[in-house]
C-alpha cells in the first residue's frame, strides 16, 4: 500500500512537471516568434527608409554640381529692385506681393573668377538674379527686414565659405548646400542602425534555438 501511494504521488509530480515544461516551452516559443516578427519589421522599415532616402536626399546630392568647397571674397552686394513672389498664401494676391532682390557677387579664391552667389540650389533654380528668395508674406516690411538683415551680415563678412562646380560649367557659387554629405550621412545612419538591430535580434533568437536543441541532444546522449 505504501509503495502504491508513493507511485501515485510520483506520477502526479511527473505530470505536473511535464505540464509546467510544456507551458514554459509554449511561452518561450511565443516570445521567440514575437522577437523574430519585431526583427523582420525593423528590417522591412529600414529597407523602405533606404528607398525613400535614396530617391530624395542621395539622388539630389549626386545630381548637384556644386560639390567642391572653397572660400569666396565678397566683391559687391546690393539691393537692386523688387521681384514678384513665386509663391504666396493665396493665388489671388501672388502678383501683388514683392520682395527686395539682393544681388551678391564674389571672387572664388580657387580660380579668381567673379561669380554670382546664391544661398542654395533651390534659390538658384527659383531666381537667377537674387541671392535669397524669402517665403512670401503679406507684410512687405517683414520680407524687407529679412533681406536687410542678410545684407548687413554679408557686409561684415569679407570672406565666406562657398561651393562651386569643379567642371566650371556653372557661373555661380552657393553659400550652403541643400543636400550636403553630412545630411546624406545622417539620413542613411538611422535606417542602417534599424537594419543592424533587426538582424541582431533575429540572429540572437536563432542562436538561442540552436543552443536549446544542442542541449537537448546532449541530455539525450547522457541518458
Amino acid at each position: 500500500l505504501f509503495w502504491v501511494k508513493l507511485l501515485t504521488i510520483y506520477q502526479k509530480i511527473w505530470e505536473y512537471d511535464t505540464l509546467d515544461k510544456k507551458k514554459t516551452v509554449t511561452a518561450l516559443k511565443a516570445g521567440e516568434d514575437r522577437a523574430i516578427l519585431l526583427g523582420l519589421t525593423m528590417i522591412l522599415f529600414s529597407i523602405m527608409m533606404y528607398f525613400i532616402t535614396g530617391i530624395t536626399v542621395v539622388r539630389s546630392y549626386l545630381d548637384s554640381v556644386w560639390t567642391e568647397e572653397s572660400s569666396c571674397a565678397v566683391v559687391n552686394s546690393t539691393i537692386t529692385g523688387e521681384m514678384n513672389c513665386t509663391y504666396s498664401y493665396s493665388s489671388d494676391c501672388k502678383k501683388s506681393l514683392k520682395y527686395p532682390c539682393l544681388q551678391v557677387f564674389v571672387t572664388l579664391n580657387a580660380s579668381g573668377k567673379v561669380m554670382r552667389l546664391f544661398y542654395n540650389e533651390e534659390t538658384r533654380y527659383m531666381n537667377l538674379e537674387c541671392f535669397f528668395v524669402p517665403n512670401c508674406r503679406k507684410d512687405y516690411a517683414d520680407m524687407h527686414a529679412v533681406i536687410a538683415n542678410i545684407y548687413e551680415r554679408l557686409k561684415l563678412l569679407p570672406q565666406v565659405r562657398c561651393y562651386y562646380d569643379r567642371a566650371e560649367h556653372q557661373d555661380s557659387v552657393l553659400l550652403t548646400q541643400l543636400y550636403s554629405r553630412g545630411m546624406v550621412f545622417w539620413s542613411l545612419l538611422w535606417p542602417t542602425i534599424m537594419f543592424i538591430g533587426g538582424t541582431i535580434i533575429i540572429a540572437l533568437v536563432k542562436l538561442t534555438q540552436y543552443l536549446s536543441l544542442l542541449c537537448e541532444e546532449i541530455s539525450r546522449i547522457k541518458r
